[in-house]
């Protein structure tokens, strides 16, 4: 394809007294990183890590500068990996895309091979980043806990930070599967939304004292997709059934947990720690192909909302400072 002179991307450095700061530049294609496929753009998305990322109020860049951006879909223009040609729609989230490698917030990224699939059957390149990191993240958590025993006729499954991205695209695809789903949130002004998606049942946080947890409580859930940690998982695991399992998938309230052994050796619970930022190639298929079939959420539309690329840097604060709902699309090809 020859050297692209000039094409727009979302630099992320950092100056002599160590502030991040995000904007967006003109790249050459000698300034990407290695990588056997080079990709033309067409859809990005901001995830949290990303805010934190293009903020630097989280130490998520390991490398300046750093094209930001850890989620990609877009066209193999050139490859040098026979598993990819010109032409072919693919996707690349995590890894060290967008944190040590340059990302998805340009017109053309260049990813190693082994970070690429290709889009599945039942997805077009929209609806990938509409699920990204945080759609691949919630079905990866459900299906390791499916392959740990959950099943629809075990009990209710609960999701908590329910209103954010991963917490929403969890309790659709949940219900699509047939389970009971509860939905816990901050956000009362949610809950018409989380019943709309699938939740049969609204626990507001306020309402629940975390402060008082007894190492077991009335045991109330066969499963749950924890996204808050702290205080709350260690509610969410004194309140499970007997083998009642967990997923434990983010940090939004704090990465701390202080709890008791005796929801795992009285009931039998299990915890599983779900990383999608390097789970092998053979999960990430398996979990996409069910993301383009029966874990497909229903109200995939719902949950978007696509700005431009001029856009992008103004949109990072709404995430830090909570005020983000769903997801949010980037239109990279103009």
């Amino acid at each position: 394809m020859g050297e692209i002179n000039s094409f727009k991307a979302l630099l992320i450095e950092q100056d002599a007294e160590r502030r991040v700061c995000a904007s967006l530049t003109s790249l050459s294609s000698a300034q990407l990183d290695a990588g056997e496929v080079l990709i033309r753009v067409h859809f990005s998305s901001i995830n949290y890590k990303d805010a934190l990322a293009a903020t630097g109020v989280g130490k998520v860049i390991r490398r300046f500068p750093c094209v930001g951006g850890i989620d990609l879909s877009g066209e193999v223009v050139e490859s040098a990996d026979p598993r990819f040609k010109v032409g072919d729609a693919v996707i690349a989230t995590s890894y060290d895309i967008g944190v040590s490698h340059h990302g998805g917030y340009a017109e053309y990224a260049r990813i190693p091979a082994d970070w690429v699939i290709q889009l599945p059957s039942g997805l077009d390149l929209l609806e990938a980043m509409a699920l990204g990191t945080a759609g691949l993240t919630a079905a990866l958590g459900i299906v390791r806990m499916e392959d740990n025993g959950l099943a629809p006729g075990n009990g209710p499954v609960l999701v908590t930070g329910a209103s954010g991205g991963v917490g929403g695209l969890a309790i659709d695809m949940l219900a699509r599967l047939g389970y009971e789903v509860a939905a816990l949130t901050g956000k009362a002004g949610e809950t018409d939304f989380l019943k709309r998606i699938g939740a049969t049942d609204i626990l507001l946080r306020g309402e629940i004292d975390f402060d008082k947890i007894r190492p077991m409580e009335a045991s109330r859930w066969a499963g749950a997709v924890d996204n808050v940690g702290g205080a709350i998982l260690h509610w969410v695991l004194a309140t499970m059934r007997q083998d009642g399992v967990v997923a434990s998938i983010g940090n939004a309230a704090d990465f701390k947990l202080a709890t008791t052994v005796f929801p795992f050796i009285l009931r039998g619970v299990s915890l599983l720690g779900i990383d999608s930022g390097y789970a092998n190639m053979s999960m990430r298929q398996r979990v996409w192909s069910r993301l383009a079939a029966d874990l497909k959420p229903r109200y995939l539309k719902d949950f978007i909302r696509v700005i431009g690329f001029d856009e992008l840097p103004d949109a990072f604060a709404a995430f830090i400072e909570g005020r983000a709902r769903g997801r949010t699309v980037v239109r990279i090809l103009g």
